[in-house]
């Protein structure tokens, strides 16, 4: 029997440049071509602009939909999805899928979904199993997520798609830039920095110069303070959170990444940094050890393991030769495995068996910030 292809791809997620792995991906997947290649209609249900913004892109994307799929009837719904309570507004429009019939695209993105059910209590967790269940395919970026999916439901159709990495133009050698660490993700405990600030105190002792640069966004006052009790404040730079170009600046002048974290899914801020030929030091945690080949491309610590950290953070300050050769290693992983054409070649299967067809995606992309896609009320 012959599939019967849908005629729009109704993606929701984040607004161009917005703070976030859903954000990221989204961009990623816009700067490589593939809104240009499939009949895209992307509604954004968050930004930057508060919470009374992103309210009012949910409200849009809400009229949008509907509009679509009674326009469009045999419609893919995309949805870019973060654990707590952003899920169960993302639940909403699955709802409104399955019973307009329209297959759903479930991707996760980030760390939190394992904290994120096992907090749940029974009938929370039936909710979350029932959406990973109905979904056509549930899209994860690890092997880890996969497991996590698998073993919370059996049911669930569960698909790998690495995101986009492209490799940006080489920068500086490392033997000539400054002994800098870079750290990207939130300032709190979950992300480790604390022990972070811990180890270049421990770091100092032998390189004296070295300097830490924060870009990211949360409580940033207890971060401060802890490195004013450690008496590396003067070391310590906070730069808020960094869009790509920012990101980009700070890459090229790193001498190495630092990713401490408790959890992880797979970080694009850890792929970008191997792209740019950073030496990475991160937790073995979630997806970052199927990417990280300990000591090759990269190294790994436990999480907590704040002497492990700093031996490695050291060790790649002094010796640059290793820092360039381990560097060298994960731009390469990254040209191997996540090459746009690669990693969207994966997503686009996942489209097709969902029953999307590519007829009409010759005539472009709508965005629902580029142009009215409902008429106005």
């Amino acid at each position: 029997m012959q599939r019967s292809h849908s005629q729009r791809l109704i993606m929701l997620g984040a607004a161009p440049e917005t703070r976030g792995s859903v954000g990221a991906v989204i961009d990623a997947y816009r700067a490589h071509g593939l809104f240009a290649r499939w009949p895209v209609e992307h509604l954004p249900l968050r930004s930057d602009g508060g919470l009374r913004r992103s309210v009012a892109l949910t409200a849009k994307a809400l009229r949008d939909f509907v509009w679509l799929a009674a326009k469009h009837p045999r419609s893919v719904l995309h949805v870019h999805s973060e654990a707590g309570a952003g899920f169960w507004r993302d639940a909403v429009f699955m709802a409104g899928a399955a019973a307009l019939r329209c297959p759903v695209v479930l991707q996760l993105h980030g760390s939190g979904f394992a904290a994120f059910y096992d907090r749940a209590d029974t009938p929370v967790r039936a909710l979350i199993r029932l959406a990973l269940a109905r979904a056509a395919f549930l899209v994860v970026p690890a092997d880890s997520m996969r497991a996590w999916a698998h073993g919370v439901c059996r049911e669930a159709t569960v698909a790998v798609v690495p995101p986009p990495v492209a490799l940006p133009e080489p920068g500086a050698p490392l033997a000539t830039r400054p002994p800098m660490v870079l750290f990207l993700g939130r300032l709190d405990a979950d992300t480790g920095v604390i022990e972070l600030i811990d180890a270049i105190a421990a770091v100092r002792s032998a390189v004296p110069d070295v300097r830490l640069v924060c870009a990211g966004e949360g409580d940033r006052r207890a971060v401060l303070r802890h490195a004013e009790r450690r008496g590396v404040a003067d070391a310590v730079k906070f730069t808020g959170w960094v869009g790509p170009s920012g990101k980009r600046v700070l890459l090229d002048s790193a001498a190495v990444l630092a990713l401490p974290s408790y959890a992880a899914g797979l970080p694009m801020g850890l792929l970008e940094a191997m792209a740019a030929g950073v030496p990475v030091v991160a937790s073995a945690v979630g997806g970052v050890p199927e990417v990280v080949a300990d000591g090759v491309s990269g190294f790994l610590a436990a999480p907590g393991d704040g002497a492990t950290l700093s031996r490695l953070l050291r060790k790649l300050l002094i010796d640059r030769q290793l820092g360039q050769r381990v560097g060298a290693a994960a731009r390469e992983t990254v040209r191997v495995r996540f090459a746009p054409e690669k990693a969207l070649a994966r997503l686009e299967e996942v489209y097709i068996e969902a029953g999307l067809s590519l007829q009409g995606a010759a005539h472009g992309s709508h965005s629902r910030l580029d142009s009215g896609i409902a008429p106005s009320a």
